[in-house]
């Protein structure tokens, strides 16, 4: 099952996708249905069901008239949190290390030799699929912001005057709801494009915390169930018009190196991860970037990212700001 958001009428409404071209609306936001599951003990399929309404939309038409909305959203920005973590795709190191400019044979290297890059890697490969019970190796993490970071499908996403890249990171993305009991409950996965500056962060890996406070963009469906193991997509960057770079990606627990389970785990076990009510976007990681093969993005291309399993491909465009707004601290 395959959900979206829209704005109908004045209101934030959940829809359930019928097909490509229709989508049948239901009677609350994805946020109020997953509460009610939780209330009620019952799966999100089955909340979902009861409540269909009659009314059905041309799919189309919410894309041309742009109210589509991310998936699940918290009627309280501040209440979502939107993080993610690093090298836990198979080649995501080579893909890190080139970026950096390191040899992408270090993990044929002595441990004395790895980067910390390739060191937290290795430690994914070699531990990120614990056995049930067990604790696995920890995954690289950042924070990116609240909900007011989260840009809606086909919304343009902006890019600060001081940033030095303008990068797409397609992704797949975890949606959570934290129950009142503190129990934190997968909604669902959708396509994320995370969105990073790379110059900044090639500069100096330890200014990766600055790199990924920029907007993203998640949707526009939200798969609920069970994620099939092996997925593939394609990011493409589309320029007038034209497509100027296009690359296959693959994600799925079969290319990556640690399971789901280690990198809810991970984050969750944070108190503060837990408070009721809360809502979590969480980007899993990627393999595939075109800053790695050179690609200077510019204002107004199109980002384009598909996972065919996930329906509707999600696509921003680029605005590039050309001012940045006064920063005058003042003492109390």
């Amino acid at each position: 099952m395959r959900l979206i958001q829209c704005e109908h009428q004045g209101q934030v409404r959940a829809a359930r996708v019928e097909s490509d071209r229709e989508v049948r609306l239901l009677d609350a936001d994805t946020y109020s249905l997953a509460r009610r599951a939780i209330a009620a003990g019952q799966s999100l399929a089955d909340a979902v069901g009861a409540a269909l309404t009659e009314t059905r939309l041309d799919y189309q038409r919410l894309v041309d008239e742009k109210r589509l909305l991310p998936p699940l959203t918290h009627p309280d920005p501040a209440h979502c949190l939107v993080t993610g973590t690093g090298l836990t795709h198979l080649g995501s190191a080579d893909t890190r290390s080139a970026m950096h400019a390191h040899s992408q044979q270090q993990t044929q290297q002595s441990e004395e030799q790895l980067t910390d890059s390739m060191r937290m890697f290795k430690l994914g490969v070699e531990g990120g699929k614990p056995a049930p019970g067990e604790t696995g190796a920890q995954p690289e993490w950042f924070y990116k912001g609240d909900g007011d970071c989260m840009v809606a499908p086909e919304a343009e996403i902006p890019v600060p005057a001081f940033a030095e890249d303008a990068g797409e990171e397609p992704e797949l993305a975890g949606l959570y709801l934290t129950g009142d009991d503190g129990n934190p409950w997968r909604v669902g996965y959708a396509i994320g494009n995370e969105f990073s500056d790379h110059v900044t962060e090639r500069f100096n890996y330890l200014w990766l915390a600055h790199s990924k406070l920029r907007a993203c963009s998640v949707g526009p469906e939200l798969w609920v169930g069970e994620l099939p193991d092996h997925l593939e997509g394609v990011s493409r960057i589309v320029r007038g018009g034209e497509t100027v770079w296009e690359k296959p990606f693959l994600t799925g627990e079969a290319n990556m190196a640690h399971s789901l389970a280690n990198l809810e785990y991970h984050h969750f076990k944070y108190s503060g991860f837990r408070r009721p009510g809360d809502v979590h976007v969480h980007f899993f990681g990627t393999a595939t970037l075109s800053f790695a093969d050179g690609i200077q993005t510019r204002d107004g291309d199109r980002f384009e990212i598909s996972l065919p399993t996930f329906g509707r491909a999600l696509r921003n465009p680029l605005r590039f700001e050309t001012e940045t707004p006064p920063i005058d601290v003042k003492s109390l």
